[in-house]
This record gives structure tokens, C-alpha cells and sequence, in this order.
């Protein structure tokens, strides 16, 4: 029995490969063949299934969100590198409160900059948990724009600061961009400015109040006015779906001329998803949360959706899922298995995800054969 361990990471308790390993513990005996494979929908998790997929662990010193430096990992093969704005712009690497006015995502751009320095000529940018609201200008920023106030000085990083900007230079631009295909993994479709904005939507989720969400606002409508003078295409590409991802990152991103994938997709190619889930008996997937923005392109149902295509049964793990019955069916999944319905308490679960983790997947390899069946 081959069985194919494909999970995302189980937020606030475990990574994707940590997972995996809980699971692989719980599944092990004589009859059992297990294939690990992490997972991810573009964002945290995506430079660790590269990783996973032979990819050379490579490491930075860039700028954190806060602007003290810090160290960052990203993959490497070849002349393609793998890189994710966690590592260099998250929440999770404040040292404290949320700075949601002057978080930067200068280190993204650093980052950029270090996967150019290892002669990529392709670069997976992946999104999401960032902590800042700049709509990427600290991106440009780290590659060489120059970003200047009424008097021609530098403005400070952050979000708040563009209300000062005046002008801006991108004729400094780091030149190897031009030879780079840029790729921007994310499934976000918010534009940049307003109702569905970055600021309106995704800023109190980084601590932003309605007054500074006001002024985040105004200050990346200030950005895109300023953008105007030196690209004609500025108030368009702030429109764009997608524009409003990461705290604008996406914004920036697409000024630089990346082209947009979704993340689930990008991460499946890296690691050959779909070679491994072909000699797969079972796949094993999930997420900490299974809930109605797994449905939105979330990676395990984007697994499901590939193990289906081939025919292979699919199941889901959890610490948790808000999805209904009938929802997890028309999702794909055979069966799923919260980790709440053994440990209600989420703090615990979240506490002993790992020996949750282990149990779960001992009862998986009990009911194997039951659920290859039924499947059949």
C-alpha cells in the first residue's frame, strides 16, 4: 500500500513537513509505503515544498518589517529560485506589537535581489502573511527606485510614509530585472484601492484600527497618483484583480512585469505533484483550518482536485473544519479527520497537534482498505 502524505501547514502548531512526519509516525508498519510531499497555496510553506522537491537551501540577511535585519531562506535550482515573502516581510517576525503604518516589505525586495545574486533567471515569489500595507513600494525601494518627498529627500519605509511621497525614480532599477521572469504566486483578487482594497480588507488583519486603515488608504492612493508621472499604467495595474495580495507586494510585483499564477498550482508543479499522486494507493491531505476559504484555492483542495483527475481517493486531516458533509464531498474528499473531534479544547490540539496527528494516522492505516473501496 502506497500512500501519499501531501499537507499544508497546520498554522500555529506545526509546518508542512511536520505534519507529515506526525502522520508518517501514525501510518508506519510493514504494509504501508508512504511518499511525503509538503504542500502550500503560494504562501508560508512554499519555499519548504520546494525544498522538499531537491531544492538548495540558500539563506539572506535582508530587512525585516520592522527594519532591523534578519535571516531568510529561499530554494534554489538551477537558474530558478524560490522565494516567500513571509520569511522576510510576516507577522510573524515582529518583535512585537504590529507596526501596520510603518511595516516595510524592503526585505521582499532584498530577497529579490539575493535570488538575482544566485543567477536566477526565474523566480517564484510567493505571498501571504505579510505584516505590511505598502503596496510593495519598499519592493522597488530594496531593487533601486528611489522614492523622494517635495524636498528630494528619501521618504521613511512603511505605508503611512507615501502620503509624504512626491516623486519617483525607477530609472535605477536593478537592470538583471529585465532578463527575470517574475512569476507572483497568490490566489488573492483584491485590487489594490478601495471597498475590497489592501487597506479596507487585509490591514486590521494586521492590526490596523479604521483610522489607520483611513490612512493607509489615502497614502496608497497617494502611491498610485505619484506612480502616474513615471508609468501610464499605474491606476490600471492598481485595478487589476490580485493587485491589493500581500499589502500591495502584488502591486509591485506587476510594475516590475511579473505574471500571475495561483499558488496551489505553482507549488504542485515545483514538486511533481501530479508524478506522485499517479503511484499513490491514497492521498492524505489538509490544513489546520478546513473551512470556506479552503474552497477558494486553498491547497488541499487543490490536491483533492489532482488526485481526482487521476482516480486515486483523497483524504483530508485538520485541526478543525467549519465545511459541512456535503461540502468536503464536492470538495473531493473521501472522509476527513479534524483533530477536534478527539481533542475539542483548540489550544490543546493545537498544543499536541503533533500526537494528535499520530493517532489520526494510525486510524487512517486501519481503514485503508475500507476507504480505497468505497472509493472504488
Amino acid at each position: 500500500m502506497r500512500i501519499l502524505i501531501a499537507v499544508d501547514k497546520f498554522k500555529g502548531s506545526l509546518s508542512g513537513p511536520d505534519a507529515a512526519d506526525a502522520l508518517a509516525a501514525g501510518l508506519a508498519g510493514d504494509d504501508v509505503e508512504i511518499d511525503i510531499v509538503p504542500v502550500a497555496d503560494g504562501g508560508e510553506g512554499t519555499v519548504d515544498a520546494a525544498l522538499a522537491a531537491g531544492f538548495e537551501r540558500r539563506v539572506a540577511i535582508v530587512t525585516g518589517p520592522t527594519g532591523r535585519p534578519v535571516e531568510a531562506a529561499f530554494a534554489v535550482a538551477g537558474d530558478c529560485a524560490v522565494i516567500e515573502m513571509a520569511a522576510a516581510s510576516g507577522l510573524a517576525l515582529l518583535p512585537g506589537a504590529p507596526q501596520p503604518l510603518a511595516a516595510t516589505s524592503r526585505g521582499t525586495g532584498d530577497l529579490i535581489r539575493a535570488a538575482l545574486d544566485a543567477a536566477a533567471r526565474t523566480i517564484y515569489l510567493g505571498v501571504g502573511g505579510s505584516a505590511c500595507t505598502d503596496g510593495g513600494a519598499g519592493v522597488l525601494a530594496a531593487l533601486g527606485a528611489e522614492l523622494l518627498d517635495e524636498h528630494g529627500e528619501p521618504i521613511a519605509d512603511g505605508g503611512a510614509a507615501l502620503y509624504a511621497l512626491s516623486a519617483i525614480d525607477l530609472s535605477r532599477l536593478d537592470a538583471r530585472l529585465a532578463g527575470v521572469d517574475l512569476v507572483l504566486a497568490t490566489d488573492v483578487d483584491n485590487p489594490l484601492l478601495g471597498e475590497r482594497g489592501t487597506a479596507a480588507v487585509f490591514a486590521p488583519q494586521k492590526g490596523a484600527s479604521p483610522g489607520q486603515v483611513v490612512v493607509l488608504e489615502a497614502s496608497l492612493r497617494r502611491f498610485v497618483q505619484v506612480l502616474g508621472d513615471v508609468r501610464e499604467d499605474a491606476a490600471a495595474l492598481a485595478a487589476e484583480a490580485g493587485s491589493g495580495a500581500a499589502g500591495g507586494v502584488s502591486y509591485a510585483a506587476r510594475l516590475l512585469g511579473a505574471r500571475v499564477e495561483p499558488g496551489v498550482e505553482v507549488v504542485q508543479r515545483l514538486t511533481r505533484l501530479d508524478e506522485h499522486i499517479a503511484q499513490a494507493d491514497l492521498v492524505i491531505t489538509g490544513e489546520g483550518s478546513l473551512d470556506e476559504q479552503s474552497l477558494g484555492g486553498k491547497a488541499p483542495v487543490g490536491v483533492a482536485g489532482a488526485a481526482h483527475r487521476a482516480g486515486v481517493p483523497v483524504v483530508a486531516v485538520c485541526g478543525r473544519t467549519t465545511l459541512t458533509p456535503e461540502q468536503l464531498a464536492a470538495a473531493g474528499f473521501a472522509a476527513t479527520y479534524p483533530l477536534s473531534a478527539i481533542e475539542p479544547d483548540a489550544a490543546v490540539s493545537m498544543r499536541d497537534a503533533a500526537a494528535l496527528l499520530e493517532m489520526v494516522g494510525a486510524g487512517i492505516r486501519d481503514s485503508t482498505h475500507t476507504l480505497i473501496s468505497a472509493s472504488n
